[in-house]
C-alpha cells in the first residue's frame, strides 16, 4: 500500500489516496499503522478521494480507529497533497468533510504548497446551532468535576466537539490526566476534544490539547479555532490572534461580516512510502 506521511505543526497523519487503494478496513489500519515504534506512527489516517459535492473528500480515522468529523491541520495537508501531486491545479479549492465543505486558499512557493488558509465556517454550540459574537457565553459555560476538582469549561464545536478550559499554567497532569478523563466524561456521549489554554497577552494564546481518539497531539487546528472563539467571546475587541502550540503557531481570525473562522498555517510533507500490510496484519 502506498502512502504519504505529512504533518501540520507536528499533528501527523498517514495520507492515502482512496481512489487508488480502495480499501474497506481503514479503521483497523489506523489502529495498526498509527502505533509509534511499531509501524509508521501517526495520529491517525486521512484518506483522500473524489467528491460529488466538492473538489475532494477527506475522511479522518483517529489512532484508535474511530472516525473524526474534521481536522484543521489535516485538511491543510490534504490541500498540499492534491496540489503537489498534480491532482488539481487550483489554488482555491473545496474539501468535503463529515463537518461540511471547507474552502482552502493555497500559498504556493516554487511550485509547492507552503501554507494554507482554511475557511472553517461558523463556530457552533455543541447542539449545532450557530454561535456568533453576540451569543450569551453563559450558555457555553458549565462546571465539570474531575478527581474532586471543579473546572469551568466552555463547549464549542467547529464541526467536531471541543471543551475549552482556561488555566493559569498548562501542566502535564492537566493535559494527560484531567484531559483524558474529560474526553470520556459522561457529559459527552460521543467524547470530546479537550483544550487547556493560557493567555499570554491580548493577541497570543498558548494551548495544549488532548484529542479525542488520539491522546495529546502536537497541534489541533479545530481546537485552536475553538479556543480562539472562547477567548474572543470574552474579549469582543479581539478578532485576530496567534495560538502557540507544541508544534508551532497558527493564525486565527473571526470575521465579523460572514461570522466565519479562518485558520492559517503550514503543511509539511515528510516522505512517501510503501508498506507491505502482510507484515503487520
Amino acid at each position: 500500500m502506498k502512502f504519504t506521511k505529512m504533518h501540520g505543526l507536528g499533528n501527523d497523519y498517514i495520507y492515502i489516496n482512496d481512489d487508488i487503494e480502495k480499501r474497506e478496513d481503514y479503521s483497523d489500519l489506523a489502529i495498526i499503522l498509527s502505533k509509534r515504534h511499531f509501524a509508521v506512527g501517526a495520529d491517525g489516517i486521512i484518506t483522500i478521494s473524489k467528491s460529488d459535492r466538492a473538489d475532494f473528500f477527506m475522511q479522518i480515522y483517529n489512532a484508535d480507529g474511530s472516525k473524526g468529523e474534521m481536522c484543521g491541520n489535516g485538511i491543510r495537508c490534504v490541500g498540499k497533497y492534491v496540489y503537489d501531486n498534480h491532482l488539481t491545479d487550483k489554488e482555491e479549492l473545496t474539501i468535503d468533510t463529515l463537518a461540511g465543505i471547507k474552502k482552502l486558499k493555497l500559498d504556493i512557493n516554487d511550485g509547492k504548497v507552503k501554507n494554507v488558509e482554511v475557511d472553517m465556517g461558523n463556530p457552533l454550540f455543541h447542539d449545532g446551532n450557530v454561535l456568533n459574537r453576540d451569543s450569551d457565553i453563559s450558555k457555553l459555560k458549565h462546571i465539570l468535576s474531575v478527581n474532586d476538582k471543579e473546572y469551568e469549561v466552555m463547549d464549542i464545536s467547529m464541526g467536531n466537539p471541543h471543551t475549552v478550559i482556561f488555566v493559569p499554567e498548562i501542566t502535564d497532569d492537566l493535559v494527560l490526566n484531567v484531559g483524558s478523563l474529560i474526553e470520556k466524561n459522561s457529559f459527552y456521549p460521543n467524547r470530546t476534544n479537550v483544550e487547556f489554554v493560557k493567555v499570554i497577552d491580548k493577541n497570543i494564546l498558548e494551548m495544549r490539547v488532548f484529542e479525542r481518539g488520539s491522546g495529546e497531539t502536537y497541534a489541533c487546528g479545530t481546537g485552536s479555532c475553538a479556543s480562539a472563539v472562547a477567548y474572543m467571546l470574552k474579549n469582543p475587541d479581539v478578532s485576530e490572534l496567534t495560538v502557540k502550540l507544541v508544534g508551532g503557531n497558527l493564525q486565527i481570525k473571526w470575521d465579523r461580516v460572514d461570522n466565519h473562522i479562518y485558520m492559517t498555517g503550514p503543511a509539511t510533507k515528510v516522505y512517501d512510502g510503501v508498506i507491505d500490510l502482510n507484515d503487520l496484519l
